[in-house]
Parts: structure tokens; sequence; C-alpha cells
């Protein structure tokens, strides 16, 4: 059965993602709304990138082994992202549930624009999925992004850092230079994609607490501006 709120959302519910670099924070923030809405239950559903059963293992070991040209890379995402849009997000959106995407299209825009694919082409590739009706930007300096990531796991994993272009034998610098280049294209993209900017050096609370007030002002029929 759905949940009480489910008859105050439209028809074609709400769709709700996330973008910025890797180490941005913007997982977290969208994994901590997703408990704040639970807990007020919204019908809520979370998908993240990179996620699709049929797709992801077969990314898994392509990345692994190191298989993975610009093109290649670009073209099983957009294939696992096909794959949850068809069997996860248009069902829970056809059912006036809330659907918060741990990264989306803009993802492909900025990771593939930084790897040097057409941004035409890329756009044609997803030019199915329906717009967000909020996208949160979580901006971080490389710098800060970088150290996160380090205090998480020491190292940036090989594609992370875009270590398969050769930008430098250091994956910490390679990470730098790689995700620089990501910072730059979603900067390029936000003004036109409507995103709503997340100062993402600010405390956790209270980069959640500006998240949950736009998020609400949504689901109270506000603007998101």
């Amino acid at each position: 059965m759905p949940r009480p709120h489910a008859a105050q959302l439209g028809s074609g519910g709400l769709l709700i993602a996330v973008e910025g670099c890797d180490g941005s924070g913007k997982s977290t923030q969208i994994q901590l709304l997703y408990r704040y809405l639970w807990r007020l239950r919204w019908p809520v559903h979370l998908t993240s990138w990179n996620s699709s059963p049929s797709v992801h293992p077969l990314q898994r070991r392509a990345k692994r082994e190191r298989l993975l040209t610009p093109l290649t890379f670009s073209i099983v995402n957009a294939a696992d992202f096909a794959d949850r849009y068809e069997r996860e997000i248009q069902p829970r959106l056809a059912l006036r549930q809330i659907v918060l995407c741990d990264r989306y299209v803009g993802t492909a825009y900025a990771r593939d624009g930084a790897r040097g694919l057409d941004p035409g082409w890329v756009e044609r590739v997803y030019s199915f999925a329906r717009p967000a009706d909020l996208t949160l930007f979580f901006h971080a300096p490389v710098e800060i992004a970088a150290a996160r990531i380090m205090a998480a796991r020491r190292v940036p994993s090989y594609y992370e850092a875009g270590m398969d272009l050769g930008l430098s034998e250091d994956p910490v610098e390679s990470f730098k230079i790689f995700q620089g280049r990501v910072l730059r294209r979603y900067e390029q993209i936000e003004a036109g994609m409507g995103y709503v900017r997340i100062d993402a050096t600010r405390p956790m609370r209270e980069q959640q607490r500006m998240v949950r007030s736009r998020v609400l002002g949504l689901l109270k029929g506000g603007e998101a501006k």
C-alpha cells in the first residue's frame, strides 16, 4: 500500500537528484535526506549511479581489468542508467513516489565531457530521461574533495582518478587534475540545467538543513529556485 503522503504528490511523482565531484559529500547528503523523508512517511525511493543488477557486475569486472576506454565507459554507464530508468525510476514516479537519484544525467555530462567526449552526443544519448524536478549541485574545491577521499580510503580508485587518461602516474595528482575538469564541466552546465548550488565546504548539518528546506518547499508546492 502507498504511504499516507502519496496522494499529495502529482501524477508524475517527484524526481530529485544530487550532483557533484567525487568527494563533494553528495551521497552522504542524499542518504540523510532519504532517511528524513522516510521518517516523515513520504513514499520515497533512493537509486544510485552505476547500480543496475544487470549491468553493474560487467562494469565492475571491466574496471578491475582496466578495459574501459572513455567511449566504452560512457556506453556502459548509459546502459546502466537506461536499465534503472526503465525498471526503477519510471515505475516509481508513475506510482507518485519521490525518487532520489544519487547522480543523474549531469554526471554523464560532466564526466564524459571531462574525458573528451562530444557533449552533444552525450546529451542525445540521455535525451530520453525526464529532467529532474530539483537538482542539488554540491560544489567543493578539488583540494577539499581529494582530502576527503584520502581520509576515507587513502588512494582514489583508477577511474575515479582519471588514470585511464594518462594525466599523471600519481593517483592523487591525477585525481585532482581529472576532478578539476569534471568540476569545470559542472560549472559550465549548472545554470542552463537549473541546478541549485550547495556550498559543500559548509558543516554537514548546515548543508542538510538547506537540502531539506529546498525539498520541503517543493513538497508544499513551492518553487525550486
